[in-house]
């Protein structure tokens, strides 16, 4: 991953927030929005295009008579992740070649 090429899924600060949260395993809509603190809407469109780009994914249960949607991060997520915290990494250190 270059400066020059993040991916639209860490250009938002509630997309990076909502991929990270999923790092120490699965969680549901309510942890997600209590983690995020974020509104529903934001958090639903959210969910949509990161899901759409491969981020992450979602299965629908049954719990107690009512449909619950559980989200995890797919293994391209988690690299995807990787590589940006790499780039930010190489940003504060100074190794990271500079866009021109």
């Amino acid at each position: 991953m270059e400066l020059t090429n993040i991916p639209e899924a860490f250009t938002l600060p509630l997309r990076i927030s909502l991929i990270s949260c999923l790092i120490d395993g699965q969680k549901t809509f309510n942890e997600i929005k209590e983690i995020t603190k974020a509104t529903d809407g934001n958090i639903s469109v959210q969910l949509s295009k990161l899901q759409k780009w491969g981020y992450i994914n979602s299965e629908k249960r049954a719990v107690n008579k009512y449909s619950q949607t559980i989200y995890s991060i797919t293994q391209f997520g988690l690299d995807k992740l990787e590589e940006y915290v790499v780039l930010l990494e190489g940003i504060v250190r100074g190794t990271t070649p500079k866009a021109t």
